[in-house]
């Protein structure tokens, strides 16, 4: 299946993200991401992190748990590839994830994300699949 498409957007840069379940859906958008960050191949699982996001609906749970992984690759420096929802319910979910430190003679930033937006954010579910659109400010 279809994890992502890229859409145009003025000025920004939008997705329509796939899944079968919601957990899938998130892990799609985050490695969309990140995809859209760097070159993912280039990216090793030599650290782990363990996370829990909240949010009041699905909408802002979404985009709480992207921007939570924006800040640790803005602060930390990190680049993640691989993201494992361990748990979700409501409007809450934990994740591990694993990537590793940004490596200046391995690693090239191809897209700088500068935050993740509601603007035209949707969820919703067609045909058996879950589907969103985040629109990320660059």
């Amino acid at each position: 299946m279809l994890k992502y498409i890229l859409i145009d957007h003025t000025a920004d840069l939008g997705i329509d993200v796939f899944g079968s379940t919601l957990p899938e859906l998130f892990t799609n958008a985050a490695f969309a991401m990140f995809d859209i960050i760097t070159d993912l191949s280039r990216v090793d699982n030599t650290i782990e992190y363990n996370l829990e996001v909240s949010g009041i609906d699905k909408e802002q749970l979404l985009v709480n748990w992207l921007t939570e992984l924006l800040y640790l690759h803005d602060v930390k420096t990190l680049l993640f590839k691989n993201f494992c929802i361990t748990d979700m319910r409501d409007n809450q979910l934990q994740a591990t994830i694993h990537g590793e430190a940004f490596i200046g003679n391995k690693h090239v930033i191809n897209t700088e994300i500068k935050a993740v937006t509601y603007h035209g954010l949707s969820i919703t579910r067609e045909d058996h699949q879950w589907k969103a659109r985040v629109i990320f400010d660059l």
